[in-house]
């Protein structure tokens, strides 16, 4: 810090002896250091702010003193000049004694002088005549100050020579007020780039955020905008900022009236004006308070209404989880249906699943949606015969706020809305009441959907796949279906076989159930006789792919041990009332699992035609523990 209350005689002295200290001698008439011009190019770069901030300083300085025979000199912290500025004839003196940029004014340089002994001091000092320690510098008198910067370190010095007649108290106060001015601006200019990289660092923070954020103020003109502002408004060249907000919000004096309650709005559901015509965001809007609590505009960020659903679909469950790898099965039946499927996978066109109940119609279905470009967006499936016909209409096209009693507070998406984007599976869709077929005939028809109680038209891209167990054509003859849905619905029809109809198949179900099951119940695979096995092989399972499913758990779950059940199905299935007879106990004909396992990869490799890849795939293992399980059992 400075020490302002040393007296002149011992500053003064107490410089004399460094001087001598550092080797200085009175007769010498140059500094002992110099920078070479290398060094000088590494010095100004190094001192640019110091040199750029105190420019005008000095010239105001020099307007004060100008003819008067003064030269006014800036140094860095080390007392190296980085300028050198006055009338001619001083300045042209002060070059012939070295007194140029590069050198150094340093009391190790040339001893005792006002820039020196202030940057020794850390403190204004005037030196004049015989104060100083080179008798060369005798004729002059300096008046120099340090420069600080805001964390009080010494930047440099600023001093004012002249002839040593011109020696004035007044000449020492020009230069302190001159250094008060350069470290003020110093100060501000310090914060003024910590204000430019905050305002870098936030532009940066919010141009990466995946939500438009947008600032207005009271006038209603924006003031900034992101980067996704910018693309979800679709407005090129990122000059949103100066245009009028109403122009793309058109609710904006409603969110006014708002947020100068002043209140915030979250999670609106809104239509924002885009490039490409009106389109559905949720909005929320924030008021900008300052100190004194006057509202001075809002903040309003938003983002796309199929981003919503998309995070809303992925977090309830509404996403395909199957894929055409998880259909089992090897018969020329199933083949056909699964190439068939993959093939119109990825056209705009609806497709009506048709076929028994439990035989997988929605799996189908949601490996198509997997297999297709909407595979990224939601899976939305509605079953028509589990809603009631009262709301089946708001379950499909959501409602607005106010629409009927105990409407949720801002209204509620439908499933079209959830599926905008990707796939909305009808299942059941025979038990569609014929007053909602109207409507959803409208809505593929059109492609938009309005909400229950709302007046706004929404456009939606949806796929609609339905799937049904019912003979549509005849619910047609009977009236109860309509001719021109039927046909809008089945574009590309799919049937898929009863079980009964791809017994070949039965076999690998069972072997990839037994598995699943005991993996996901953590029990041990149970042993299965292989009288059960060729039983459960020929049973005709009028409820299809689930029955079979859930008569494995319930297998699983017992632990192999049938005696615990009663149902109906396991005395037609074991003692023979549904197809053919075996003899005997069944409880002693149990083999072991080893045996077990070695029949179904048997069996596997017939119905695969000893494919070992289809046939790994469908016992639900690897090929190498396919072929290390075929060489234990000595199979060839």
């Amino acid at each position: 810090m400075a020490r302002k209350s040393r007296k002149q005689d011992d500053i003064i002295r107490e410089s004399h002896e460094r001087s001598k200290k550092f080797g200085v001698t009175h007769d010498q008439e140059f500094p002992n250091l110099m920078l070479s011009e290398e060094e000088k190019a590494i010095l100004l770069s190094e001192n640019q702010s110091l040199i750029e901030v105190a420019g005008p300083f000095m010239e105001m300085l020099y307007n004060f003193v100008e003819g008067s025979g003064f030269i006014i000199v800036l140094t860095d912290k080390n007392g190296c000049i980085l300028s050198v500025s006055g009338d001619k004839e001083p300045v042209e003196a002060a070059m012939s004694m070295n007194m140029v940029v590069g050198a150094f004014m340093n009391e190790k340089s040339i001893g005792t002088n006002a820039m020196g002994t202030a940057l020794s001091e850390n403190t204004p000092v005037q030196v004049s005549a015989s104060e100083h320690f080179m008798t060369a510098y005798h004729r002059w008198t300096c008046s120099a100050a340090p420069i600080h910067d805001e964390d009080d370190n010494i930047a440099g010095t600023l001093n004012l020579t002249g002839s040593r007649e011109l020696v004035h108290p007044h000449t020492l106060g020009l230069v302190v007020a001159s250094v008060s001015a350069i470290e003020n601006q110093l100060r501000n200019l310090r914060i003024e780039h910590r204000l430019k990289e905050s305002v870098l660092f936030i532009n940066h923070v919010m141009d990466s955020l995946s939500l438009a954020v947008m600032s207005v103020d009271e006038n209603g003109r924006i003031t900034s905008a992101n980067k996704m502002a910018h693309k979800l408004l679709k407005h090129p060249n990122e000059k949103l900022p100066g245009t009028s907000a109403v122009d793309y919000l058109p609710d904006y004096r409603k969110l006014l009236s708002i947020v100068n309650e002043p209140k915030i709005v979250l999670d609106e559901d809104t239509q924002l004006k885009t490039a490409n015509g009106f389109e559905s965001f949720s909005l929320n809007a924030y008021p900008i308070t300052l100190a004194d609590g006057r509202i001075e505009g809002m903040v309003v960020s938003f983002r796309e209404m199929k981003r919503v659903y998309k995070t809303v679909n992925k977090y309830t469950g509404m996403h395909a989880r199957y894929t055409f790898e998880d259909l089992i099965g090897e018969s020329d039946e199933m083949k056909r249906v699964t190439e068939y499927a993959k093939a119109v996978s990825d056209s705009p066109s609806t497709v009506l699943i048709t076929g028994e109940s439990g035989t997988g119609k929605e799996v189908i279905a949601q490996s198509i949606h997997n297999h297709s470009s909407r595979a990224d967006n939601g899976f939305v499936a509605l079953n028509c015969g589990a809603i009631p016909p009262s709301l089946i209409e708001s379950e499909l096209f959501g409602y607005d706020e106010g629409a009927f009693t105990g409407a949720f507070k801002g209204g509620r998406p439908g499933k079209f809305e959830l599926a905008n984007g990707g796939t909305l599976f009808l299942d059941e869709i025979g038990e569609m009441p014929t007053d909602m077929q109207v409507k959803l005939l409208r809505a593929l028809q059109e492609g938009t959907i309005m909400r229950v109680g709302g007046s706004k038209q929404i456009s939606v891209d949806v796929r609609i796949i339905a799937a049904t167990n019912k003979n549509l054509k005849a619910e047609i003859e009977n009236g109860n279906f309509r001719s021109d849905l039927f046909y809008r619905l089945s574009v590309i029809p799919i049937h898929v076989p009863a079980l009964r109809e791809r017994q070949e198949d039965i076999p690998l179900l069972i072997s990839y159930f037994l598995n699943l099951k005991s993996v996901k119940l953590k029990r041990i695979v149970p042993e299965i006789s292989k009288g059960l096995f060729i039983k459960l092989s020929g049973y005709h399972w009028p409820g299809n792919i689930r029955e079979l499913e859930n008569f494995i758990e319930k297998y699983v779950n017992l632990g192999g041990d049938l005696s615990f059940d009663p149902e109906t199905f396991i005395n037609d299935a074991i003692q023979g009332k549904q197809q053919t007879t075996i003899s005997g106990n069944l409880n002693k004909t149990v083999v072991s699992l080893a045996e077990t396992e070695k029949q179904a990869i048997i069996s596997a490799l017939q119905f695969t035609n000893r494919n070992i890849s289809h046939t790994a795939k469908a016992l639900s293992i690897s090929r190498n523990a396919l072929y290390e399980k075929m060489k234990r059992h000595g199979i060839e």
